[in-house]
């Protein structure tokens, strides 16, 4: 009798997330193509919901990856903006091309922030890094030469008139967005990927099977890090001014949970879909003030208690969608 022998499989891809990459691709031309066509509120628009998708992405990637809950990644945040604002105006360097060496002196920065916060665990390392950004703030609130508590303009623009800052500033965040979503993808679907889920899931046992724990913590610590000044100082970029109370602010790091908690956290997709509906939040009830962040709080807690898992996590379960696809299933066919 004549056995059919099986051959395995390792599917990493499905044709949603084909139809995905061709549509993301379409969106990409189109949207590079806005400065010729757009208003520039729209590009401005962009921009700055840009930088909270950036944040918020790191911020995924920290907690939902990671399992490292932070409440102080606005200290990296406001840190990448300061430095390129002193490239800008004090070293004479374009900001446009101080915007990704402010994120590697971010990334830089965070090595040595990273022995005081993985000294603690938990809830205090929660708390931690939230003190480590009050000191963030009150440092350069004592800079003088940036403006002290005040804050200070950016100078180094001056001499570019409006069109084109804008129109350089929306490529820039284009740009950003696109490489902010290959990086964390890619990484992702790397063996060390699936180390950092491992050690998301037990560190205890992801240690016992050879994965160096700690050293893929900093790694990711770093890359969050790196990704939020390079969140910051893009927004700073298109905002064109800065001070110790705006770019330190916990408001980033509270919106930046209400993406990725509404959206899905430990998903790719959770943070796009949260930026999505942030901004339209943001679009049609911010004029109601403190109603309008009351309202934020309450959908947070609705989609806790019946989305647990985000309403992309839903929308998986539910329909299997998967337009970033980062686990491994093995098919067996004859």
């Amino acid at each position: 009798m004549q056995t059919k022998s099986m051959s395995p499989d390792v599917v990493r891809s499905t044709a949603t997330s084909h139809a995905a990459l061709v549509v993301s691709g379409a969106l990409v031309v189109v949207a590079a193509s806005m400065p010729f066509w757009a208003e520039s509120s729209w590009m401005r628009e962009f921009v700055e919901i840009a930088c909270y998708f950036i944040f918020a992405m790191m911020w995924n990637l920290l907690a939902g990856y990671g399992g490292m809950v932070s409440i102080g990644q606005q200290a990296f945040f406001g840190f990448g903006g300061y430095v390129m604002l002193i490239l800008g105006n004090f070293v004479g360097l374009n900001p446009f091309l101080a915007i990704p060496l402010a994120a590697l002196a971010t990334g830089l920065v965070a090595v040595p922030v990273s022995r005081v916060a993985f000294r603690l665990q938990g809830g205090y390392f929660a708390i931690g890094t939230w003190v480590i950004s009050e000191v963030f703030r009150l440092s350069f609130a004592n800079a003088t030469f940036v403006g002290g508590g005040s804050g200070t303009s950016l100078t180094a623009l001056r001499g570019i008139d409006k069109a084109t800052r804008e129109s350089v500033t929306f490529w820039t965040a284009l740009v950003c967005v696109v490489a902010s979503v290959a990086l964390v993808y890619l990484f992702l679907r790397s063996k060390q990927g699936l180390a950092l889920l491992a050690i998301r899931d037990n560190e205890v046992a992801a240690e016992t099977q050879g994965i160096p724990v700690q050293r893929m913590k900093l790694a990711v610590y770093v890359v969050a890090a790196l990704g939020a000044g390079l969140a910051g100082a893009l927004y700073f970029v298109g905002n064109l001014r800065i001070s110790p109370d705006a770019a330190f602010s916990v408001n980033w790091t509270a919106f930046a949970i209400f993406m990725v908690v509404i959206g899905g956290i430990g998903r790719i997709e959770g943070p796009i879909v949260g930026a999505l509906i942030f901004w339209a939040l943001n679009k049609l009830f911010s004029d109601y003030g403190t109603w309008y962040l009351l309202g934020l709080g309450l959908l947070a807690i609705v989609v806790t208690i019946f989305f647990k898992q985000g309403l992309w996590g839903w929308a998986q379960q539910r329909w299997g969608w998967t337009l970033f696809p980062t686990s491994r299933h093995l098919k067996v066919t004859p």
